[in-house]
């Protein structure tokens, strides 16, 4: 066995690091659910994700919103978020510029 076989690296992530990631997905989401419809199309979203979206802004109860939130992170864990992230930061970066421009 070689210091190699032993690399950190080739180990699946810890149960720690699953829940992190599944935790940062699920704010990601809450994030998605407060903006905008019209900054939400502007997302490149799959069909089923924009509808639990859609689906959490009617819910009221506390109970189904947090089942809800929770769902969404399932369905991010699903996808490849970087394409997200970065239509996120445009558009974050767009709403800034604006801002700026009006002062």
């Amino acid at each position: 066995m070689t210091a190699d076989d032993d690399d950190p690296r080739d180990l699946p992530p810890s149960k720690s690091a699953r829940k992190r990631e599944a935790h940062a997905l699920q704010k990601l989401g809450e994030q998605l659910v407060a903006l905008r419809a019209a900054d939400l199309e502007k997302l490149p979203l799959p069909e089923n994700l924009r509808d639990a979206i859609d689906e959490a802004r009617r819910l009221k109860g506390h109970g189904a919103i947090a089942r809800q939130r929770q769902y969404i992170g399932k369905l991010m864990r699903e996808i490849d978020v970087e394409p997200v992230l970065a239509a996120l930061g445009a558009l974050t970066e767009e709403r800034n510029a604006r801002a700026r421009m009006r002062r």
